[in-house]
């Protein structure tokens, strides 16, 4: 049996992805995974590298889902950052931590809050 929890966040990674290609952004890489943690989204747009931390919701009952991004994941992602910077032959000039959010109720289309610059 499939885990519909996450069958829906990589439709959410998905979505979000089609959302930063249609800005502009190349994506890099998805879901990259180190025993430190995940990534969900590498992204790329003149020369500069977004890692983007994608959380998706289907109802406001729990609240808009950027507020579950706490200090403690964004530490764990820093450190996980830090482990894909250091896979690069060359690092890149300029990077930084995104976050989209979004909010796809039953009969809507879906609100996407593309926050920049989260760490």
């Amino acid at each position: 049996m499939p885990d519909t929890r996450k069958i829906f966040g990589y439709s959410g990674e998905d979505m979000a992805a089609r959302y930063l290609e249609a800005r502009g952004f190349r994506i890099l890489d998805r879901n990259w995974s180190h025993r430190l943690g995940e990534i969900d989204l590498i992204v790329e747009r003149h020369n500069e590298v977004r890692f983007v931390e994608v959380k998706m919701r289907r109802t406001k009952s729990y609240g808009f889902p950027e507020a579950s991004i706490t200090a403690k994941k964004l530490r764990h992602l820093g450190r996980v950052i830090e482990c894909w910077l250091e896979t690069r032959s060359v690092e890149p000039t300029r990077y930084q931590v995104d976050a989209i959010a979004i909010t796809w109720l039953p009969y809507a289309e879906p609100e996407f809050c593309w926050i920049e610059g989260i760490l």
